[in-house]
């Protein structure tokens, strides 16, 4: 039997961020749904690993390259439906967005989603899911107003929070939508009521292979680890701060602080005015081999998520349950779906979100009882293999995507 084909529609496909997504596809590919990428902008293969290299042959890629192709669609759909254009830029774009990069990201999925339906059409899709909520969701409901095809969509963190002008509406026309934390679930229904029955929790996959465990021996200096894009909702600003506390407090330790993004140069700076170049390494991006690999020599992974001003914030960010499978003991703060994998005293530490105090008292408290940190570790990795088990998501979403589409005509169900 041939499963319906579906097309995945993302800003980039793939991404050195983005490994769960890329996890993601694989295994559905692996389960025998014929899974087609599709990126609104160009190539990003900077750190790409070796297998994402490969499978970075035959995306279908926009950017502004394809501009041409987009002016020339838009007036292909708008020849053939006369209004069509207008009509659905008033729907989807005389809305308040949360801030000016969205709009612009929002602009040019809207445009692009003229170029991705005929590239639908051609490719016989019969089924389009936006793995964000942001902007790969508003061209998926663009090319799905235009050829009928139905549309699903996820939303995770930045991409619903704060949530963009027209949410409500692509969270109501589409056929499900994919959550991975319950915290999201609740927060999307209250987006559009009514639509609560369509929204669904699958949790992310766990992507580390088998690298070992951390070796979390808590001697002095304490080895601590944070990982992450150098962005807004991270709390690296908070981490430094609590890590200079912890310098005045006389307790021996060692920050390796991975990543990279446009607050770098603020994070190097907050580094020196805070005297911490000789306690603070900061490697810059590292792949996820390379990291995993840094986690088994590391004492405690710090998690120091906050929730911006604007509302934007993690979800639960990966490198919990990544740290988690490796028995590496976590710090972590009360962020959105957090609380949901890091259970205060049980499976690791919690601190309060922007308290430079309370994140130094938790790392001192994770650090004076090996014995207990491991216990919370192991009973983290017991839970994560449990709720991230690749095996059984994955099916979980295939089954999502059985339940939700159609069988390609001619063929039964």
């Amino acid at each position: 039997m041939n499963l319906p084909k579906i097309a995945y529609v993302l800003l980039w496909f793939p991404l050195s961020s983005e490994t769960f997504i890329f996890r993601e596809v694989r295994a559905l590919r692996r389960l025998g749904l014929h899974v087609l990428a599709y990126s609104l902008y160009g190539k990003k293969l900077r750190n790409l690993s070796p297998e994402m290299i490969d499978y970075s042959y035959g995306v279908r890629r926009m950017g502004l390259f394809a501009l041409p192709l987009i002016l020339r669609d838009v007036l292909w759909w708008n020849k053939r439906r006369p209004g069509v254009f207008r009509d659905l830029a008033r729907r989807m774009l005389l809305r308040r967005w949360c801030s000016l990069e969205v709009t612009a990201e929002s602009l040019w999925a809207f445009l692009a989603g003229f170029r991705l339906a005929r590239l639908l059409q051609r490719d016989a899709v019969d089924h389009i899911h936006a793995p964000w909520a942001g902007g790969p969701a508003t061209a998926a409901w663009v090319a799905s107003q235009l050829t009928g095809v139905p549309y699903s969509m996820a939303g995770r963190a930045g991409d619903i929070y704060p949530p963009d002008g027209a949410l409500a509406e692509k969270i109501r026309d589409a056929l499900f939508v994919r959550v991975n934390n319950l915290a999201n679930k609740g927060y999307l229904a209250s987006q559009a009521p009514g639509h609560e029955d369509k929204i669904h929790l699958v949790y992310n996959s766990l992507t580390f292979r088998d690298h070992g465990l951390a070796a979390a021996d808590m001697t002095p200096p304490c080895k601590l680890l944070a990982v992450g894009r150098f962005a807004r909702t991270k709390g690296f600003d908070v981490l430094l701060r609590a890590c200079a506390l912890l310098k005045r407090q006389g307790f021996p330790f060692r920050l390796t602080l991975v990543g990279s993004g446009f607050q770098d140069p603020l994070l190097k700076a907050l580094r020196k005015r805070l005297g911490l170049e000789d306690a603070v390494c900061m490697p810059g991006f590292l792949s996820h081999d390379e990291t995993a690999w840094l986690m088994a020599s590391q004492d405690i992974m710090v998690v120091p998520s906050v929730v911006h001003a604007s509302g934007d914030r993690d979800g639960i960010p990966n490198v919990i349950m990544e740290a988690l499978s490796r028995r590496l003991p976590v710090v972590a703060t009360d962020v959105c779906g957090i609380p949901e994998v890091i259970r205060h005293g049980e499976t690791g530490l919690i601190a309060p979100q922007r308290d430079p105090e309370g994140l130094a008292e938790a790392i001192r408290a994770m650090a004076a009882d090996r014995d207990g940190a491991l216990a919370m570790a192991e009973a983290g990795q017991r839970l994560v293999r449990e709720m991230f088990d690749p095996e059984v998501n994955a099916h979980s979403l295939y089954e999502l995507f059985r339940a939700h589409t159609s069988p390609p005509a001619g063929q039964e169900p």
